[in-house]
């Protein structure tokens, strides 16, 4: 006999099995998705361009590339090329760089690109410090900024160049660079080149190109702030540009000594202009905006306020030659100004360019030229005989529109006015001349 056993379910429980086995294959498939490392988002990389003068725009942008960079990007490139700057937007940017939460890479470029005296300071601070060929740094001596008179007083040239020595040196020990060659490059204005840096342990690699610098920092290990040490994995990393925006951009074109010499002289025209010929609002608002710009780009740049003040002399003098009459030396006075304030502007010889020569001479002469065409204008019109207003009417003729005997009415240059017969009477239609003016009414006699 055989025995069979039957099996019967327990109301309920097959629905119950019908449920648990599709949540469990989505469950199996979800973490097989998750764990699949082909679904990782690839690395992000946030690229940086400074290229010109350190002036605090350039800390501002700086500061909101590497903040962005901090929320989510693996690293951040500064690509520089700069001559230098002012000296605390640089300890800025330094203390920015230092303190950053995502690594900091800094390469100087393109080929022959520098990073001169401000630029060594933001380089050697970079996590990693990398240069293209044919590219420089150094020349970091501390330079007299604004004080217009070419050198520093002894005793504060010494104390500047001790502080960015023990400025080097602590940057240099905390990212493992060679210290006595950083110390050279302050006290010695000493340059590298690309090769000579990396041999000196100044920067820690040298990169053809973007892509060669990638491929390069792969695998790095970087040690933060915090103290977290971050492996660089930059495989197939996505390139991320920031540009600087429009304002920034508008505020690092005017930061250049150049552009701001040429602002302020467009700005001073404008006004005289105006002044020349109320009402023309374009010269106006022009002016008062180029002024605007100027003054600020020349306090960004420190631009010696001697120079500014001999400037606005030689607009001064100019204005005052159309009132009076001094033979031109007012003019050659305006012009000798203009001259000596241009240059002492930025004579210092400091890491931003000095404003060039050629342009000085082409803005002196255009405004001599200028000058003298108003002035000249000006003096043939205070010469010429009036020709509006009461004076003007003197000597004109006109129509007598109805008798005067004395007083009547008579057109003169399209225009009716009381007038008084002088001598004999005058009959309506004769031709009469002004002889004097008295108020409203005209003095006339008729025409033989």
């Amino acid at each position: 006999m055989t025995l069979k056993r039957h099996y019967q379910l327990v109301p309920g429980s097959a629905l119950l099995l019908r449920r648990l086995i599709p949540m469990a294959i989505i469950l199996m498939l979800g973490l097989i998705f998750l764990s699949s490392p082909a679904r990782a988002n690839p690395p992000r990389v946030d690229v940086l361009r400074v290229e010109g003068p350190i002036v605090p725009v350039v800390a501002t942008y700086i500061d909101r590339g590497i903040s962005e960079a901090e929320q989510g990007a693996t690293a951040c490139i500064i690509e520089l090329s700069t001559p230098g700057g002012l000296y605390d937007t640089t300890q800025a940017i330094v203390g920015r760089i230092m303190n950053a939460r995502v690594p900091v890479i800094v390469y100087v470029s393109p080929a022959g690109g520098w990073a001169g005296s401000a630029g060594t300071f933001i380089t050697m601070a970079a996590h990693v410090a990398a240069m293209a060929p044919g590219s420089r740094i150094g020349a970091a001596h501390p330079v007299a900024m604004g004080t217009g008179g070419g050198e520093m007083p002894a005793t504060q040239a010494q104390k500047a160049t001790e502080d960015a020595a023990a400025w080097v040196r602590s940057i240099a020990e905390m990212r493992g660079r060679d210290v006595e060659a950083a110390q050279l490059a302050v006290r010695e204005s000493r340059s590298y080149s690309d090769n000579e840096a990396l041999e000196a342990r100044l920067i820690d690699l040298r990169a053809d190109h973007l892509e060669d610098l990638l491929q390069q920092l792969e695998g790095r290990e970087v040690a933060l702030i915090d103290g977290r040490k971050v492996t660089l994995n930059l495989s197939n990393a996505v390139i991320n540009r920031h540009q600087m925006n429009t304002v920034e951009n508008i505020l690092h074109t005017v930061s250049d000594p150049n552009i701001a010499y040429i602002l302020m002289t467009v700005g001073m025209l404008g006004l005289i202009i105006e002044l020349y010929n109320p009402g023309a609002t374009l010269p106006g608002v022009a002016g008062v905006i180029s002024l605007l710009l100027a003054l600020y780009s020349l306090g960004t740049l420190k631009a010696h306020w001697g120079g500014i003040l001999l400037i606005l002399v030689a607009f001064a003098l100019f204005v005052a030659e159309a009132f009076i009459i001094s033979h031109g030396l007012l003019t050659a006075g305006g012009i000798a100004s203009l001259v000596m304030g241009s240059l002492m502007l930025f004579s210092q010889g400091g890491p931003v360019p000095e404003i060039s020569r050629s342009l000085i001479a082409g803005v002196t002469l255009g405004l001599s030229v200028f000058f003298i065409f108003i002035i000249n204008a000006v003096v043939r019109g205070q010469k010429r005989p009036a020709v509006t207003g009461s004076e003007g009417l003197l000597g004109a003729t006109g129509v007598a529109v109805t008798p005067l005997d004395p007083g009547g009415t008579v057109l003169i240059e399209g225009e009716h006015w009381q007038a008084l017969a002088e001598g004999e009477r005058v009959a309506a239609g004769e031709e009469v001349k002004v002889v004097a003016v008295t108020g409203l009414k005209l003095q006339v006699k008729r025409v033989s």
